[in-house]
């Protein structure tokens, strides 16, 4: 029901012809198969999904597979629902049509076309575009445009003539765009990170005027490094110091949106991944850049594929030298112990242990931060078995830096469950 609203709570009856055989549920989104029964397309997906050939209502056999949208029965739900809103009843909104195989065909072969007197440009992204809106509507979609081909299509568009400027923009950024909505495969994307023009060619349009090409870059460089499993692939899309500039540009930019913030998250993760280069993400400013993002404005997911790169980025002595230097540093992975999840506790923790092995001002910030009662409470918690080891190890370098009055000078600390070192 609309709304979340049962039947008897509206003290209504749902008319039978608007309920589906299947699920019984007022249908929001009719449609009409081979034997001429109307179901909602939900329920009629998935009893076709499980592998059943026949009607469910006459079990007739299904002579094809074929969906027709029942608009008129749907405008009657709604015409219903708006008669009853004083009921309750919400109007069920007009479904969005799935994509048709014919049409994405059709597009794509308008995309793929030559430029030339018969196709111009515009008319090759403007397919690519309604392939795009397409694809957004739906996983369902999305599986549909690429099983026609589609990311190898779009591959070859983009990548055309790579070491030349002269690819119209219009026709890069919507190939660009659709590419990262669809899944590509690992072939494909050590296809793409094995062929150094291509990588180039990525890196340039970190730098373009426009931020969505931008943003779509970062997100295809993200896609083809955690796509390519072969270890001595990444390095070569991580191996220059514009890819991590143009990305973390992305971060610092303070107009960036919000998907731009998640994107470039995304993207510096994956970059850090690769221990080799890591470096030159330090060389690049990831550091204080890293910092005052985490300081503002991260969602949980962020915040934990920020902390984790902080961490993994501290394994270096230029890493931990950076980050000490900023005076948000300390403060800040203090603060999140505990406070965020599990795991942005255990980066958090694993970041501070290396801050404080390698400087004694860490350690005497981190100890006027409060951090000897947060870990306190940590090696107490439900946390993650690793963060609590981090959490012990970090109390054992912070015992010179005790305050005389904290509480694990107390005789109570020594009736304490934390496990001995």
């Amino acid at each position: 029901m609309p709304g979340n609203l049962e039947p008897l709570d509206l003290g209504i009856q749902i008319p039978y012809h608007f309920r589906c055989p299947i699920s019984l549920d007022l249908m929001s989104d009719p449609v009409t198969i081979s034997t001429g029964q109307t179901y909602d397309r939900t329920s009629i997906d998935s009893w076709i999904a499980m592998g059943n050939t026949t009607c469910p209502v006459t079990r007739v056999a299904l002579s094809d597979f074929t969906l027709i949208p029942n608009h008129t029965l749907r405008r009657l739900i709604q015409e219903w629902c708006v008669a009853n809103r004083s009921n309750g009843v919400e109007r069920i909104p007009t479904p969005k049509q799935p994509a048709d195989p014919i049409s994405v065909r059709s597009l794509l072969s308008q995309a793929s076309a030559i430029t030339g007197t018969h196709v111009s440009v515009r008319s090759r992204a403007a397919a690519i575009r309604r392939l795009r809106g397409l694809a957004r509507d739906s996983e369902k979609n999305r599986v549909l445009i690429a099983g026609h081909n589609a990311r190898e299509i779009l591959v070859r568009i983009l990548f055309a003539d790579v070491e030349t400027t002269s690819s119209s923009s219009e026709l890069v950024s919507e190939s660009l765009a659709l590419l990262v909505l669809l899944h590509m495969t690992e072939t494909e994307c050590e296809a793409i990170a094995s062929d150094p023009g291509r990588v180039r060619f990525m890196t340039r349009l970190l730098f373009d005027s426009s931020i969505e090409i931008r943003v779509s870059a970062a997100a295809l460089i993200e896609m083809v490094l955690t796509g390519s499993k072969s270890m001595d692939l990444k390095p070569t899309i991580s191996g220059s110091d514009s890819i991590f500039e143009g990305v973390l540009d992305l971060l610092k930019n303070p107009i960036s949106s919000r998907r731009a913030l998640k994107i470039g998250i995304k993207a510096i993760f994956a970059l850090c991944l690769v221990k080799q280069t890591r470096h030159l993400a330090i060389s690049a400013g990831a550091p204080g850049i890293l910092i005052d993002r985490l300081a503002a404005d991260f969602d949980r997911c962020d915040t934990e594929r920020g902390l984790a790169t902080v961490e993994l980025l501290c394994r270096l002595p230029e890493g931990c030298a950076a980050f000490g230097e900023h005076a948000l540093t300390v403060p800040l992975m203090v603060k999140t112990i505990l406070r965020v999840s599990d795991r942005a506790t255990e980066y958090a923790a694993g970041a501070l242990l290396a801050l404080c092995t390698a400087e004694e001002r860490c350690r005497d910030e981190a100890a006027a931060a409060g951090l000897v009662t947060q870990l306190l409470l940590l090696v107490q918690s439900d946390c993650t078995e690793r963060a609590k080891r981090k959490a012990q190890m970090l109390l054992k370098l912070l015992r010179d830096s005790w305050p005389d009055d904290s509480t694990v000078n107390s005789d109570d600390f020594n009736r304490s469950e934390v496990a001995p070192f």
